[in-house]
């Protein structure tokens, strides 16, 4: 009977089929791009800039209580480059996407009496870890941005050049392909001008050399004012919030989990555990903003995914109460002939049933389709296919079918078989 009903409905069987494999198809789609979207939506957001400092315990203190910082960024506390790989080394050494150091310090430009900040960094630092592995990082993935214009970024070998903001090459009346002298405290250095770039900030006044220049015309070889983190971090909720004001006030258990969360205080506080008299700060409007962003995003999703499966569910009443109302006189004669409503329902809701799994099989597949078209559009990247959406699209796809079945059961349950063999 089940089978016979199907295939004598097949065009509304049809439609009720691809009615639940649009949902479940979209559902599909948006549970795997949610499930996998804080990633990639960190991933384009580290393309930003950094959101962890780490600076020199004694600088950040003397800031934090008695605000002295002047502004310049050079300070007299200062990190050592020798332990930067540790950073590597944490917990959630993974989630690190990239790091560069910087030494300030100010120098006169040529004949200029007034002072510019330079800055010495890694633009594309090649740096073997100490668990063996290696990494390249530096300014040229973490500054991806800005307008280096015709003469492009430096290498880490260019000792004898830098890049000067486009503020200051037309302060010092400087233009590509100039040699400048830079007279720090120390020393005079000559350098080559290798680029002019715009980064729409601050650093438009500055000059920008290699570390190890930096450090030679400062006189603090092997040393570093600060260093700039890109981390993939999980948004904070009250336990990171508790525990980015002391740690100390967790318990053994809540200290645990925190521990083992990507939240950026963790990572934090597991970088201060690795480089001596560092003390490391989430840059809150990056950190913060991430985390709103990937909540409205994850949010967005999980709106279309309800949303689609309601107008399943919708579509899926429409055309089994349809059903029930042509196949009346059927139903009529099953009760006439001492079918109960129990038998008749279980009837109706296995054929809805048998084709709500059909259609969910299909929709599941293309939605599949969908999750990595919208991977490569948005992200450029694949989506991780989760085994868990699995259960999740069939339990969506039987609550529907159930949902969208009630009015035509209830239509059933009021048929009476005396009014319907007689038509009325």
């Amino acid at each position: 009977m089940v089978r016979r009903a199907i295939f004598r409905q097949k065009g509304k069987m049809l439609m009720v089929a691809f009615t639940i494999a649009l949902g479940a198809s979209l559902a599909t789609a948006m549970l795997n791009v949610m499930l996998d979207v804080g990633d990639k939506v960190n991933q384009e957001l580290k393309t930003y800039g950094a959101n962890i400092n780490v600076v020199p315990r004694g600088a950040s203190l003397l800031d934090d209580l008695y605000g002295v910082s002047d502004g310049s960024g050079v300070s007299d506390k200062y990190l050592q480059e020798a332990e930067l790989g540790n950073i590597k080394t944490i917990f959630w050494a993974f989630n690190i996407v990239d790091f560069a150091p910087y030494l300030n310090t100010r120098v006169k430009v040529n004949s200029n009496t007034d002072d510019v900040k330079v800055v010495g960094t890694w633009f594309g630092h090649h740096l073997d870890l100490p668990t063996g592995e290696s990494l390249d990082t530096g300014v040229r993935n973490m500054k991806a941005w800005w307008d280096t214009g015709s003469g492009g970024w430096l290498n880490d070998g260019d000792d004898g050049s830098v890049m000067v903001g486009r503020l200051a090459a037309h302060r010092y009346n400087i233009a590509l392909g100039d040699t400048i002298t830079l007279r720090g405290l120390n020393r005079a250095e000559t350098f080559l001008v290798r680029g002019i770039f715009n980064a729409g900030g601050d650093e438009d006044g500055w000059i920008y050399t290699t570390l190890a220049a930096a450090q030679e015309l400062a006189g603090r070889p092997g040393l570093v004012s600060s260093v700039e983190v890109s981390a993939l971090t999980t948004p904070d909720n009250e336990l990171s919030r508790r525990a980015g004001q002391d740690p100390n006030s967790l318990s053994i258990k809540e200290w645990e989990t925190w521990y083992c969360t990507a939240y950026v205080s963790a990572i934090c506080y597991q970088i201060d555990e690795v480089i001596n008299d560092a003390v490391s700060k989430p840059i809150r409007m990056v950190a913060e903003s991430e985390g709103a962003i990937l909540k409205k995003t994850q949010l967005l999703m999980l709106l279309i995914t309800i949303l689609s499966m309601a107008g399943s569910a919708l579509g899926i009443s429409n055309l089994v109460t349809t059903s029930v109302m042509e196949r009346a006189n059927e139903i009529g004669l099953l009760k006439a002939v001492g079918a109960y409503n129990g038998p008749v329902t279980a009837l109706i809701l296995t054929e809805i049933i048998i084709t709500g799994i059909i259609g969910g099989a299909a929709g599941y597949f293309a939605g599949l389709g969908f999750a990595q078209i919208i991977g490569q559009s948005v992200f450029s990247q694949s989506i991780d296919i989760k085994p868990m959406v699995i259960p999740l699209v069939a339990v969506l796809v039987l609550l529907v079918t159930l949902a969208g079945s009630i009015p035509s059961i209830r239509l059933l349950l009021s048929l009476r078989p005396a009014e319907v063999l007689h038509g009325r």
